[in-house]
């Protein structure tokens, strides 16, 4: 059966920001910029991957592509960038928007290199990609005080636009649905994030997976993502996930709708050398 799987993962990469094993962050090393996150993606090994907080021509992170690394590190024949904020990240001010480029704008491999600095999300496959769909999700109104990494006590931070890739791919058995999501910190917000990203993809074909950081909370993905609806949403996994050095609470989830209840095999939420995440992997029969 091994050859029938489909190794799934998600990971918030935090920029690619290197961790010391106490959690607290490194500033990035010298030499190549790209270097820690590439190996982290390529340690993977998986053939979909949904990555959350990556940049693109941030000075924070090299000023690379950030997706088109990871791409390149795990071998992914199609993926696709969705940019949630085109601004620049500047010490003490946080993000600061270009005015030019309001939306959202999506990249993949052969596109001309964007100029606008961005931040975003991905999904990279080694599978035939059928189809591409990408969604725009408005901030919260409100901010919520937020625990980051390298500070002692939460911060009060804004909310920010967010993205959804969703894309149909040619699995062993046929085609599929993979999302990628990252949900608003802002709780309540989130859970009406995850009902509209559910509607969103409601003609898309089964089976469908959908990973991405949720900042939600244990069962609460399967409970918002059933509600009074005939699908029957499950996760495949039950594992922290944060803190990366001491996983406390899972935030990062892969749901299934359309597989039967052995469908998840190998599950692992192996720690690499950056973000404040660790990386969660499922291999899935699709």
């Amino acid at each position: 059966m091994g050859e029938l799987l489909v190794r799934c993962a998600t990971f918030n990469v935090l920029h690619g920001r290197p961790i010391q094993p106490d959690g607290r962050p490194d500033p990035v090393a010298p030499g190549d910029p790209s270097a820690p996150l590439a190996e982290a993606v390529a340690s993977l090994d998986a053939d979909v991957v949904a990555l959350q907080e990556i940049d693109c021509l941030q000075e924070r992170s090299g000023g690379v592509d950030q997706a088109a690394v990871a791409a390149h590190a795990m071998g992914a024949r199609d993926w696709r960038y969705a940019t949630a904020l085109h601004c620049r990240s500047v010490p003490g001010r946080g993000w600061v928007p270009d005015p030019t480029e309001p939306g959202m704008r999506v990249y993949g491999p052969g596109a001309q290199q964007p100029e606008v600095p961005s931040h975003g999300l991905a999904l990279l496959s080694r599978l035939p990609v059928h189809e591409w769909r990408a969604l725009r999700l408005p901030a919260a109104p409100f901010g919520m005080p937020l625990r980051v990494a390298g500070r002692a006590a939460p911060v009060l931070a804004r909310d920010q636009p967010r993205a959804a890739l969703a894309a149909v791919l040619e699995g062993p058995h046929g085609p599929f649905t993979v999302v990628a999501v990252h949900l608003s910190f802002v709780p309540g917000w989130n859970i009406g994030q995850l009902r509209t990203v559910r509607r969103w993809i409601a003609d898309l074909p089964q089976p469908r997976v959908l990973m991405g950081d949720f900042n939600l909370f244990g069962a609460l993905p399967r409970i918002t993502l059933n509600g009074m609806g005939r699908r029957r949403w499950q996760g495949s996994a039950r594992q922290a996930t944060f803190p990366s050095h001491r996983p406390l609470v899972q935030l990062d989830h892969i749901m299934t709708t359309g597989l039967g209840k052995d469908a998840a095999g190998t599950v692992c939420v192996p720690r690499t050398e950056i973000s404040d995440h660790r990386p969660l992997v499922v291999e899935l029969a699709l």
